[in-house]
């Protein structure tokens, strides 16, 4: 069977899954009301959005100068710094840094998404927990992510409870939703403390400090990043901006459009645990990690900020605001895209991934009605994009 005759399959099965209608149908009307409280009670975030923009625009054509100066902030601070040009660059310094058979505590990252980062550990025999309450769902029923903030955004609660009564051997009931987090907290408690490392993305990196910032609520990707020994975080290069305070604004921004007032968590990480507390020596390894690793990596990014159109999708801040209004998504959830989703999903898959394939079916199936545009904090045009994307790939096809 062809890409594009599984990807028909699979949308259409999904358009007809009564489950997903039912657990998008839940979230996208919380969220947007979520995020309309956000807006109203911070209004000064929309014009913020703005200089986000204005910044990200400059920052993606700055990228190699950024992940320079961000390596050396890094390492000034007993951290290590890697750029890797490619996904297996990146798997090769993972795996020169984790070993095998290890245990893994894993924050939610799109980027490690991505480039299959958990999958390859484990086939290395490593054992690895996504702590992410989405992700460790999505990890225990054997699917893929669906939402690049919410992975188990397609899963009702009766599903949920089913999933966590078979592996407790409790009865939780379909309806107790904070049983169904007591008992997720319940499993991973102990992984953070028992693992021999601790792995996360960032949310956005300010280069002028080194420092990553992590946007959270559930606390798992601060015990991901505290408690073992060793922590490896894996960002894409779109992700730094020029100083510490214009990362202040990218991580507002983002959390108010992702349906936040303000979030539990924020953390600012820029070098191992140290100690300066006996006579002033600093000594790393308090009871932080020992080690700080960041991978910051390029896999295509660094071409793609060269075209002039399909740049806008480095400009992405992952708030996922784009996704609750895109009416094919509203029915399909992440089978529309591939590890990106939506019109977007479209730009990655061609450019980042180069599945042509899968490209051209996901870009053929969005409507380029706007609606994403008119929500998304930076004003990433996608209709623009598709258009542009849908002419690239017809001109590649004649001219085979």
């Amino acid at each position: 069977m062809s890409v594009f005759s599984e990807y028909k399959k699979e949308i259409m099965d999904a358009a007809h899954n009564d489950r997903i209608r039912l657990a998008l149908s839940r979230a996208i009307g919380t969220y947007r009301k979520n995020r309309n409280n956000a807006l109203e009670k911070f209004p000064h975030t929309i014009k913020m959005a703005e200089e986000v923009r204005e910044m990200k625009m400059k920052a993606i054509g700055m990228m190699e100068e950024l992940a320079q100066q961000a390596c050396e902030a890094i390492e000034s601070n007993k951290g290590k710094a890697y750029i890797a040009r490619t996904a297996d660059d990146a798997l090769k310094i993972i795996d020169d840094l984790v070993g095998k058979d290890k245990l893994i505590v894993k924050a939610k990252s799109m980027t490690s998404e991505e480039i299959g980062v958990r999958e390859h550990l484990e086939e290395q025999g490593n054992e690895v927990f996504e702590t992410d309450l989405g992700e460790f769902i999505i990890q225990k029923l054997g699917q893929k992510p669906m939402h690049i903030l919410s992975p188990s955004i397609h899963v009702p609660k009766e599903d949920v409870a089913e999933l966590f009564s078979k592996i407790t051997g409790e009865d939780i009931p379909s309806d107790d939703i904070e049983m169904m987090v007591a008992t997720a907290r319940k499993l991973l408690r102990e992984k953070f403390f028992e693992a021999h490392v601790g792995m996360s993305g960032a949310n956005v990196v300010a280069a002028d400090t080194g420092t990553l910032f992590l946007i959270e609520n559930e606390g798992n990707i601060r015990l991901a990043t505290g408690a073992p020994p060793v922590h490896i975080a894996l960002v894409g290069m779109e992700k730094l901006v020029p100083t510490l305070n214009d990362a202040y604004k990218v991580s507002e921004v983002t959390w108010r459009y992702a349906n936040y007032t303000v979030p539990s968590y924020v953390s600012m990480i820029s070098g191992p645990s140290k100690t300066g507390d006996i006579e002033k020596v600093i000594t790393y390894g308090a009871h932080g990690p020992k080690e700080f690793h960041v991978i910051f990596l390029d896999d295509g990014r660094t071409k793609l900020a060269d075209d002039p159109i399909l740049r806008q999708i480095l400009y992405c801040l992952r708030c996922g605001a784009c996704l609750y209004e895109c009416p094919v998504f509203a029915l399909t959830a992440g089978h529309f895209g591939d590890k990106y989703f939506a019109g977007v999903g479209a730009v990655w898959a061609a450019t980042i991934s180069q599945d042509k394939e899968k490209a051209a079916s996901i870009a053929y199936t969005c409507l380029t009605c706007g609606r994403c545009k008119e929500k998304c904090p930076v004003e990433i045009d996608t209709p623009e994009m598709i258009v542009e994307l849908r002419r690239q790939m017809a001109a590649d096809e004649l001219s085979s």
